[in-house]
């Protein structure tokens, strides 16, 4: 997947840091906002899937927001995570 993909990743993240998110997803969100700006200077193959699957891992514990909108990020971003993940 190209860096685009790990940038669009990052930047679903990072956008529901602006919504009215519950309490302990907002800490799932910005765990999970920190690996993939981490990720976002990455080239190694093999360290996009470990750290991708991080994402995956921290967004699979995320049943809901609290706000449609973090929401729909938050989908977004489960969606990349899981493609990077199994590059």
């Amino acid at each position: 997947m190209p860096a685009d993909a790990k940038a669009e990743l990052y930047q679903c993240l990072a956008a529901t840091a602006e919504r009215p998110v519950d309490r302990t997803p907002s800490r799932l969100l910005g765990e999970a906002q920190a690996v993939a700006d981490d990720l976002r200077g990455i080239d190694d193959p093999a360290v996009v899937t470990d750290r991708a699957g991080v994402v995956v891992e921290l967004l699979s514990k995320i049943d809901g927001t609290g706000d449609p909108e973090a929401d729909a990020e938050v989908a977004r971003a489960r969606e990349l995570a899981e493609a990077l993940a199994t590059e």
